[in-house]
């Protein structure tokens, strides 16, 4: 089972991105967890960008997407709200087909950010039929160190959370898999 993980913060030493990263650490045996760090680069959505014209980065990060059996989501709030950087990148899906069904979870590295939080559930829940806020995982480790994180997650009583999380969202997975494939097939008739 093949996971995408999207940190919504572009900073080098984010504790949403060392969640996520540890978190791959931790999964279960028949999981991969791959943190796609091209955020970034993503040019600010415009639908006279998308097909032919689809710039090289947006391909890539919709290709990774779409080889993803499922989601997985950490991100800080930004002035009470999703970062742009995030927003951006579920605009650039909005329009195709590859998040439709696709299994979603979220993980949040800090105490604060319901806000942000309920923000991304309604994002996420007009764009994918996949997504449940029923599987979360919150490990408040902010002004951590991704190294401090990484400890944290695999060393302590945290990682039998992590893993429980994982293990949940995997059984999630597979549950939506055969609808998504149906979907996929549905799409190239």
């Amino acid at each position: 089972m093949h996971i995408l993980a999207l940190s919504g913060s572009t900073r080098r030493a984010s504790t949403n991105t060392a969640l996520l990263q540890a978190l791959s650490a931790v999964a279960p045996e028949g999981m991969d967890i791959t943190v796609f760090d091209g955020l970034g680069q993503l040019p600010i959505f415009s639908p006279d960008l998308e097909g032919p014209d689809r710039p090289k980065a947006v391909s890539n990060f919709i290709a990774h997407i779409k080889a993803a059996d499922g989601v997985i989501i950490a991100s800080p709030e930004y002035v009470r709200a999703l970062p742009g950087g995030l927003k951006n990148a579920l605009d650039w899906l909005v329009s195709g087909e590859e998040l439709i069904g696709k299994p979603i979870a979220l993980a949040h590295a800090s105490h604060r950010g319901d806000e942000m939080l309920t923000d991304l559930r309604r994002v996420l829940s007009t764009v994918s039929s996949g997504f449940t806020t029923d599987i979360f995982l919150r490990i408040p480790v902010m002004a951590s160190t991704p190294e401090e994180i990484h400890a944290l997650v695999t060393r302590t009583d945290m990682a039998q959370d992590a893993r429980a999380f994982l293990t949940r969202f995997s059984q999630w997975v597979h549950r939506l898999l055969p609808a998504q494939a149906a979907c996929e097939d549905q799409n190239t008739a």
